[in-house]
């Protein structure tokens, strides 16, 4: 049985090889491939009609190609989407754009930051965040924000697989328990 490891090391052998051609190309492959992913979770039955082993290499193909096109897919992204078809591996394509872009993230040395917020954050905010993040990690930072009204005031940051809770929900659910 296939089991969700399994399912990350393919992917990670083909994020590597796409890597490994993509050059210096890698930050605009991450861009289309994020846009394919995008475009295919739009819809679960195209999803399914170029994911799905049932339909015939040469449908999913006659697809992709009316994709591609549209997240202006180079070379490097073109023949791995090509080859993922001809190995019935494009259920593997949305882990496969994760795992590309933490790879060239790494490459690069940059680190992803999710900000959630009570308000939305001016861009000024967002700038100081970013430079605040990017002296703790020592990395570039590429900031993703989102409005959460529940978190009260204040703000969450998610950078790789540290969470900062500086929420006012989370600093009175502190004080309740404290309370308590």
């Amino acid at each position: 049985m296939r089991g969700p490891m399994q399912n990350v090391s393919i992917a990670r052998r083909y994020a590597r090889a796409l890597l490994d051609v993509s050059g210096a190309n890698a930050d605009q492959v991450v861009t289309q491939l994020d846009a394919l992913v995008g475009l295919l979770s739009l819809s679960p039955e195209l999803f399914d009609v170029v994911s799905n082993p049932s339909y015939t290499r040469t449908n999913r193909l006659d697809v992709l190609e009316k994709l591609l096109p549209l997240v202006a897919a180079g070379t490097e992204l073109t023949n791995t989407i090509k080859l993922l078809n001809d190995r019935n591996r494009l259920q593997h394509l949305p882990n496969l754009a994760r795992v590309y872009r933490d790879m060239v993230d790494a490459r690069l040395g940059r680190v992803r930051s999710k900000i959630t917020s009570a308000v939305a954050l001016s861009s000024e905010q967002q700038k100081k965040l970013a430079d605040q993040l990017k002296a703790m990690t020592q990395k570039e930072v590429v900031l993703e924000t989102a409005v959460d009204p529940k978190l009260i005031g204040g703000a969450t940051a998610q950078v790789g697989s540290m969470l900062y809770d500086g929420s006012l929900r989370a600093q009175l659910a502190a004080l309740g328990s404290s309370l308590s």
